[in-house]
C-alpha cells in the first residue's frame, strides 16, 4: 500500500533520527524506529476511514436527538438514516484489521465530535446527499460515491479537519497525497487485510533492505561521495543531504531492479521537499556525477524488468 517514495521518506527520517542523536545513537534500534513510522501510516489510514464512518453514523444520532425533542416537528421525525447502514462502509468495518484498530488504538479518544457534527450538517445540505437518500434501494455505486464525497469534498478541503489531523498525526504532511489515493481505492474496492498490511511483502523487504544497506555501507558510500565534493566541505553539508546521497549511492549499487534515473529523480524530489533550497540541485549534481562514473567503471548492474513501482 505504501509507495516506494513514502518508504524512502521514512527510511530517510529514521536515519536522520538515529544519526542526529550522536552518542546515544548506539542505544537506538533503527529497525524499531522505522517500524514505528510505518505503523503511524497504518494508524492514519485507519483513522481517516474511522472518521468517514463517524460522519455517516451521525445520521442515527441526529435522528435520535431530533426525535427526542419536547415537541418534535414532522421534519424532526423524518431524518433519513440510510447512510448509517451504508453497505460499502459496513464491508470494511468488518475487516479484522479495522476491528483491531478500534480495539487497540482507541480512535474515539482523539475524535473531534463537534467537527464530525459540523461535517455531517454540511453533508445533509448538499445535492449529492439528497440524491443519495432519494434512492430507495442500496445501489453499490451510490453507496461508495457518497462516502467518496464525504472524504474528498467535505473532509479534505476542511481546514479544521486538516488541523485536527496535523495535531494528532505528525506524518500527515508526508503521507497526505498517498492517503487520499488509498482511501479512495478502499472505498471503491474494500480489500481484506489492508488495515494490518499497509506494506506489501515486497515493499517491506525494500524498506528494511534500504535502511540496513545505508547503515551498513555508510563508510563505503562516503568514500564515493567525499572525493566528488570538490569545493564542498563534507562536514558543512546538510546532514539530510548526506543521508540522501548515501541512500542514492546504495540504490545504484545494491538495488538492481531500480533504474538509476528513477533513483536520481526520487532523491532530487526528497531533497527539495525536506532539505535546503539548494539541496535539490546539489543532490542532482552529485548523484548524476557518481552514477556516470560508476557506470563507466561497469560497477552498476541493473536487471532488465518490465514493471516497477515507485
Amino acid at each position: 500500500m505504501l509507495s516506494r517514495r513514502n518508504i524512502r521518506v521514512k527510511v530517510m527520517q529514521t536515519l536522520y533520527s538515529v544519526e542526529s542523536t550522536a552518542e546515544t545513537a548506539k542505544g537506538i534500534d533503527a529497525k524499531s524506529i522505522l517500524a514505528q513510522k510505518i505503523d503511524h501510516s497504518r494508524k492514519l489510514f485507519s483513522y481517516l476511514n474511522f472518521f468517514i464512518c463517524e460522519v455517516a453514523h451521525y445520521a442515527g444520532k441526529d435522528a435520535v436527538q431530533k426525535a427526542g425533542k419536547h415537541l418534535p416537528s414532522a421534519k424532526d421525525l423524518a431524518v433519513n438514516t440510510k447512510i448509517s447502514g451504508n453497505e460499502v462502509m459496513a464491508t470494511f468495518m468488518q475487516d479484522p484489521g479495522f476491528q483491531n484498530f478500534l480495539k487497540n488504538d482507541h480512535p474515539e479518544n482523539i475524535i473531534d465530535t463537534e467537527l464530525v457534527r459540523k461535517i455531517y450538517q454540511e453533508l445533509v445540505t448538499t445535492q449529492e446527499y439528497n440524491e443519495y437518500t432519494a434512492i430507495a434501494t442500496r445501489d453499490k455505486k451510490s453507496e461508495k460515491r457518497v462516502l467518496e464525497f464525504i472524504f474528498n469534498s467535505l473532509m479534505l478541503p476542511n481546514e479544521n479537519f486538516i488541523a485536527h489531523l496535523e495535531e494528532n498525526f505528525l506524518n500527515w504532511d508526508d503521507d497526505a497525497e498517498l492517503m487520499q489515493t488509498l482511501v479512495t481505492i478502499l472505498l471503491n474496492k474494500p480489500i481484506t487485510g489492508v488495515f494490518e498490511n499497509i506494506l506489501s511483502k515486497e515493499k517491506d523487504q525494500f524498506a528494511h533492505s534500504l535502511l540496513h544497506t545505508t547503515l551498513e555501507k555508510k563508510d563505503f558510500a562516503l568514500e564515493l561521495i567525499k572525493p566528488r565534493l570538490k569545493n564542498w566541505d563534507a562536514d558543512r553539508i546538510a546532514a539530510l543531504d548526506m543521508i540522501l546521497l548515501r541512500m542514492g549511492v546504495c540504490e545504484f549499487l545494491f538495488f538492481d531492479t531500480i533504474p538509476t534515473k528513477v533513483t536520481i529523480n526520487e532523491y532530487i524530489d526528497l531533497a527539495k521537499a525536506y532539505s535546503t533550497p539548494q539541496s535539490g540541485q546539489f543532490v542532482n549534481g552529485l548523484l548524476d556525477t557518481i552514477q556516470k562514473e560508476l557506470q563507466a567503471e561497469n560497477k552498476i548492474d541493473k536487471r532488465v524488468f518490465k514493471k516497477s513501482t515507485l
